[in-house]
């Protein structure tokens, strides 16, 4: 019976992680541009669950990393070292759909909408 339910609950994890892993997959290796108000950004993600985002704003760059996990269908990003300015949270969440390189959608968070692209390889 202990066999059972050891065999349940790993498929039901595994089942779990592959979900995860398959509405991040159109993003690994690709580049998610972010446009929209005085910044830019480029964000990397990888299939272990790491970050990055290089972010562009009146004439300054910085780099950020972290890791990211699902929770249902939000995304959220934990930053390591600085963080983003005007972050509100770390982790910081918001809704997420699975994308493929080619796509092209809009999000909006505190009244601001930005535009984003998956652009084929790193960028």
């Amino acid at each position: 019976m202990r066999k059972l339910i050891l065999a349940a609950a790993l498929v039901a994890f595994a089942g779990s992680a592959s979900a995860a892993d398959d509405m991040m997959a159109g993003y690994f290796g690709n580049t998610v541009v972010a446009t929209g108000g005085p910044a830019t950004s480029s964000t990397h993600f990888r299939a272990d669950h790491s970050f990055d985002v290089i972010g562009s704003m009146m004439g300054f760059t910085k780099s950020f990393k972290g890791t990211w996990e699902l929770k249902g269908n939000q995304l959220c990003r934990t930053y390591v070292g600085d963080q983003p300015p005007g972050l509100p949270s770390n982790p910081f969440c918001t809704p997420w759909d699975a994308h493929k390189a080619g796509d092209t959608w809009t999000v909006t968070f505190n009244g601001s909408t930005r535009t984003l692209t998956l652009k084929p390889g790193v960028q």
